[in-house]
């Protein structure tokens, strides 16, 4: 009896400091900002060459608050010879809501690309005749996703047309990717997508806009700077002969370029 009030009474004096600590100390924050910094030897977006070879220099800001909605911001820098006339600079805007069944994660939400003094207004779709009356290149999408453990699916679907190009609303794109940590700062990452492009699916090279994309990298965290080193390559149709050009052959200054070649992808990137 006397040993088990002894040991109560050590039990409250080490436990009384605990509890007026817990009770003193700040609640956590509903509000989360981070943002983002990265360099790259080149900028695919789906797979697609938007630099026209050339270094990418992007970054943006993320808002979240801890009942699962989020918005954000995020920029790079475009060539105006790999479909953005006039134009150098992508802006998206994005906003949505995640939440959680048991293991698996969900994401809804919306996305808008923006190209600030893009000129595109007189463009024709050569399937359908349709021409673009729009002065600028933008779209709209719309997308859901789900997350399991290092999984990840994403189905995106186009709301306006895809990046400008005239019938071609309700274009989509499925996204499943893989990021594995290895431990000691080491990752691995695998992706595979498919664009579906609405009237500009089947026909000759030089209207086929669907296409499959993937990815397999590789990244280091270094005190908090990542490397990274990617493979990424398509089967988008992007030939440049001139007697059977390809949809994502794109020629600029008496050079052509296949946009959606293979290439090897070099990256440092930092989060804050």
């Amino acid at each position: 009896m006397k040993k088990s009030m002894i040991a109560l009474a050590l039990v409250s004096a080490f436990a009384a400091p605990s509890a007026f600590a817990q009770a003193g100390a700040p609640a956590a924050s509903e509000h989360t900002l981070t943002g983002n910094l990265g360099l790259f030897s080149s900028y695919r977006f789906r797979g697609i060459d938007q630099t026209f070879g050339k270094p990418a220099l992007q970054g943006g800001f993320d808002y979240s608050h801890a009942s699962g909605f989020y918005a954000g911001n995020w920029n790079s820098n475009v060539s105006e010879s790999a479909g953005y006339p006039n134009g150098n600079l992508e802006m998206d805007f994005y906003g949505g809501y995640k939440f959680a069944i048991g293991d698996v994660g969900l994401d809804v939400g919306a996305l808008y690309y923006y190209y600030p003094g893009t000129q595109m207004a007189g463009f024709a779709n050569p399937k359908t005749g349709k021409v673009n009356g729009s002065g600028h290149v933008d779209n709209g999408e719309v997308y859901v996703g789900a997350s399991w453990k290092f999984l990840s699916l994403k189905y995106s679907y186009a709301v306006t047309d895809y990046f400008s190009m005239p019938d071609t609303d309700g274009s989509s794109y499925l996204d499943l990717s893989a990021n594995y940590d290895l431990g000691d700062g080491w990752g691995i990452n695998g992706h595979v997508g498919h664009l579906w492009f609405k009237n500009f699916s089947v026909g000759t090279d030089a209207t086929r806009g669907s296409y499959t994309d993937w990815k397999l990298g590789v990244t280091k965290d270094v005190s908090g700077y990542v490397f990274g080193l990617s493979y990424i390559d398509t089967n988008a149709e992007g030939s440049c002969s001139a007697g059977n050009p390809g949809f994502y052959g794109i020629t600029y200054a008496g050079k052509c370029k296949d946009l959606g070649r293979a290439t090897a992808v070099l990256s440092v990137s930092k989060s804050f």
